[in-house]
């Protein structure tokens, strides 16, 4: 799994008076005294690290794991970057993030959000976390030797503030200081950030050279070979076509307790296509060594080929552990046409997801119903409690009632393809609104309703013209426009599109990365999250009370009332998802029979966990 490096925006003003008057509301709040600082090898947002100082290894790594052997990979698309950390990047290749660069911790996917020693041996923290230190390994060094020192640290973090992708700068930007004392000592202090992931999100920063990194460098050269402290070093680039990643050989920090097992290959091969097709029948050939499919008709009757029948390909699906997030037809409600969110919600009931599901799909899917859909964090089917009530107070309009009571759903078609009540209700709706269906055509003051829908994929394509011919029911018309990867990538983070098909994957510790994707603030920042361009003071400080939880009763409660409010905005037309992730590999590699119990089981771009199985004599 891509290290998650999650965002942060100072939240307003109006929201900072908000939760003070909501804290004034409840009563001054018993005296504290501050705990000590405490020097530990790990860090959790909630609770205490699961593994003790005295770890061997992550609970889901192998350490007899043999090493050797080439690993072949193939991704869809193709890419026009190496820096994936830069803010003019635009499709940066698979396996840098980890393999060739590394962060100061590292996270364990068997916690909801913990992060373990790796170039940071130590973290020292007090319980107010108004600050954080980090005590480097002397050990660790890049990978053309140069030591890793706190040089490399302040020279990072004070590049990426200023140079950085949107939620890099405005996390970092909370950081009143930065203090170097010795070679191996950085120390932030964070007083009046009034954020408690935020020592963590300064954990999982990278660590880039300052002695081979400048900022022109970082911002102009986006296919520069990239010097990392990583187990792989990029050893041949065919821009859009072609990454080799090769084993450092000197790498130091190979006999850590987080590295043990993982990183196994010598070599990793990825090769890029535009046809997925042509990708799963180099997979049938033995030319790729792994497969992770995502189409159901193919995953029910694609797989019946000689290598599978006669066991030399192993067919598994695994459970996805962790809430299931949301993806979706995102409203850019930038656009004058998207900003009633009743107009939003009567378009949404249009996308006939029993019908898809039946006949692109196979009934493979689950309608997704919340942004945190499967988890004890979604508000789906559980009317809200007494202390999401009082979260939600000074916002009286943000929630509909029957979001609030748990009974809002996504609705439902008859499966034929042709329903009639759904566009009534529709069309009703949309009234409210002030749109009126005339002569076949659905307008407001004579303008008639009309926009594109902007996608990547052939897959993306074919759901979407599926949704237009839905809405051209009612009088809407919509239009397919399928652009390549690159062209993608560039008009989302401009946000040049009117709807466009949105990933928000959700975390079992949601935090920072809320507000990069909702939070107000970044409804105009150039590459941020916020698709949608969402701008709700409630949204602020919904997420502001997610940030500040110092109990897990706390945290549920305003991750509940956040997944509440994004629903009642409509700012998203509700895809669907799966339970389980399906995989196909040959025999010649292998993984553990322990699997992490968040996000992807066979997690990382390079497949972390995997090993060549060694040859028989």
């Amino acid at each position: 799994m891509r290290h998650h490096i999650a965002s942060k925006i100072r939240f307003s003003a109006a929201a900072r008076n908000l939760a003070l008057a909501f804290a004034l509301l409840c009563g001054p709040a018993p005296a504290r005294q501050p705990a000590a600082a405490r020097i530990s090898h790990a860090i959790a947002m909630h609770g205490e690290p699961a593994l003790g100082p005295d770890f061997e290894h992550l609970p889901y790594a192998d350490p007899a794991a043999p090493k050797g052997g080439v690993l072949h990979l193939g991704a869809l698309g193709a890419f026009d970057n190496l820096n994936p950390y830069g803010v003019n990047a635009g499709s940066t290749a698979l396996g840098l993030t980890g393999p060739v660069y590394e962060s100061l911790m590292a996270r364990s996917l068997n916690e909801p959000f913990t992060l373990y020693g790796l170039i940071a041996q130590t973290v020292e923290t007090n319980e107010e976390r108004s600050f954080v230190t980090f005590r480097l390994n002397p050990a660790a060094h890049f990978s053309d030797g140069a030591p890793i020192t706190a040089k490399d640290v302040l020279f990072t973090f004070n590049l990426l503030k200023t140079r950085g992708r949107p939620q890099q700068r405005a996390a970092y930007a909370l950081v009143k200081s930065i203090e170097t004392p010795d070679d191996h000592t950085v120390r932030y202090d964070l007083a009046g950030a009034d954020d408690r992931e935020l020592p963590l999100i300064l954990a999982l920063m990278p660590v880039l050279p300052a002695h081979a990194m400048s900022e022109k460098r970082f911002t102009d050269e986006g296919l520069a070979v990239p010097l990392g402290s990583g187990p792989y070093r990029v050893a041949e680039v065919k821009p859009g076509e072609r990454l080799i990643l090769r084993r450092d050989q000197n790498y130091w920090a190979k006999d850590l307790p987080v590295m043990r097992g993982l990183y196994n290959f010598d070599e990793v091969d990825i090769d890029y296509s535009r046809d997925d097709n042509s990708l799963f029948e180099a997979f049938k050939a033995g030319l790729i060594d792994f497969r992770e499919e995502d189409q159901p008709h193919r995953w029910i009757e694609g797989y019946d080929f000689s290598a599978r029948r006669d066991g030399r390909v192993v067919v598994e699906s695994l459970p996805l552990g962790g809430p299931k997030g949301m993806q979706g037809f995102a409203f850019n409600t930038r656009r004058a046409i998207f900003a009633d969110p009743r107009l939003r919600e009567a378009l949404a009931m249009m996308f006939d997801f029993e019908w898809i599901n039946a006949n692109l799909y196979s009934n493979l899917y689950t309608r997704t119903k919340s942004f945190f859909d499967e988890s004890e964090l979604s508000s789906s089917g559980r009317p809200a409690s007494a202390a999401e009530r009082a979260l939600l107070t000074p916002f009286p309009r943000a929630v509909r009632e029957d979001i609030m009571e748990g009974r809002w759903a996504p609705p439902r078609s008859d499966g034929g393809g042709r329903d009639r009540e759904l566009p009534r209700r529709a069309l009703n709706l949309a009234n409210t609104a002030g749109w009126r269906l005339h002569d076949g055509v659905l307008s407001r003051d004579g303008k008639p309703l009309a926009f594109e829908i902007l996608v990547a994929s052939r897959d993306q394509e074919r759901l979407a013209l599926n949704y237009a011919g839905q809405l051209r029911r009612i009088g809407v018309e919509a239009r397919v426009r399928e652009v390549d990867e690159v062209q993608y990538q560039r008009r989302r983070q401009r946000f040049d599109f009117d709807m466009i098909v949105g990933l928000w994957q959700a975390s079992a510790s949601p935090g920072n990365e809320q507000r990069m994707r909702w939070g107000g603030d970044s409804a105009e920042q150039e590459a941020s999250y916020n698709l949608a361009g969402a701008k709700s003071p409630a949204i602020d400080a919904m997420i502001a009370a997610l940030q500040g939880a110092r109990s897990k009763e706390d945290f549920l409660t305003a991750a509940r009332a956040l997944d509440r409010v994004l629903l009642s905005g409509f700012y998203v037309v509700p895809l669907f998802h799966r339970t389980d992730q399906w995989v196909a590999y040959w025999r010649r590699i292998a993984h553990p029979k322990a699997l992490p119990h968040y996000g992807q089981p066979l997690f990382g771009d390079v497949l972390e966990s995997f090993w060549r199985v060694p040859e028989q004599p």
